[in-house]
């Protein structure tokens, strides 16, 4: 098959994959995922039933590709602003602001069954690294207390904030925040002794 029609077809696939998951999408936010069908996601897609088909075999197929690029798309957002703030004492702060926000967005019992998924897994284990390096960085600058191994404040951050799925407004969201910032900062006139990370 000469590469021009190849490169074609794999282009074309990729079009109408990127098309049923954007249906997907908008058909999740309007009436949740416990609702949306197959027949749905094909017109709203502009494709036919058969063609949906021919992509993915089932509707829990579609929506664990829909949810694992809303994933991707998270992650990506959390390593910018990780990226933006470099090893400043205000990378926590903006790591967690932002976590807070897609959670309370995107709650993760919105799709129940999805949340038990590897790709989730490995997206938690992802956060917790991203968080415990700007710990890590916190802790080196004499801004948060250094009495509890980094990766256990980056664990309850992360945790704390998790929490912003249950909160009605994003003045909560800001609260919560705040008070997660108070419990993992240093106190005035407390003594540097770094605790063992293990």
């Amino acid at each position: 098959m000469p590469r021009l029609w190849s490169d074609s077809i794999a282009a074309h696939r990729l079009e109408v994959v990127e098309a049923v998951l954007d249906a997907t999408g908008r058909l999740v936010a309007e009436q949740g995922p416990l609702s949306v069908t197959m027949s749905q996601i094909a017109e709203a897609a502009g494709i036919a039933r058969a063609t949906l088909y021919k992509y993915f075999p089932s509707l829990e197929a579609v929506l664990t590709a829909w949810h694992r690029r809303q994933v991707g798309a998270h992650l990506d957002e959390l390593e910018a602003v990780r990226a933006r703030h470099g090893s400043g004492g205000e990378a926590l702060e903006a790591l967690l602001a932002t976590y807070g926000r897609i959670v309370r967005e995107n709650p993760p019992g919105r799709v129940p069954v999805l949340h038990a998924d590897e790709h989730v897994a490995r997206a938690r284990a992802h956060l917790l690294e991203l968080v415990t390096g700007a710990v890590d960085d916190g802790v080196r600058g004499g801004l948060l207390r250094d009495d509890v191994p980094a990766r256990e404040l980056a664990a309850f951050c992360v945790h704390a904030m998790a929490g912003a799925a249950e909160l009605p407004t994003a003045a909560a969201v800001k609260r919560l925040l705040r008070l997660t910032l108070e419990a993992v900062r240093r106190r005035a006139g407390t003594r540097r002794g770094r605790t063992s990370t293990s």
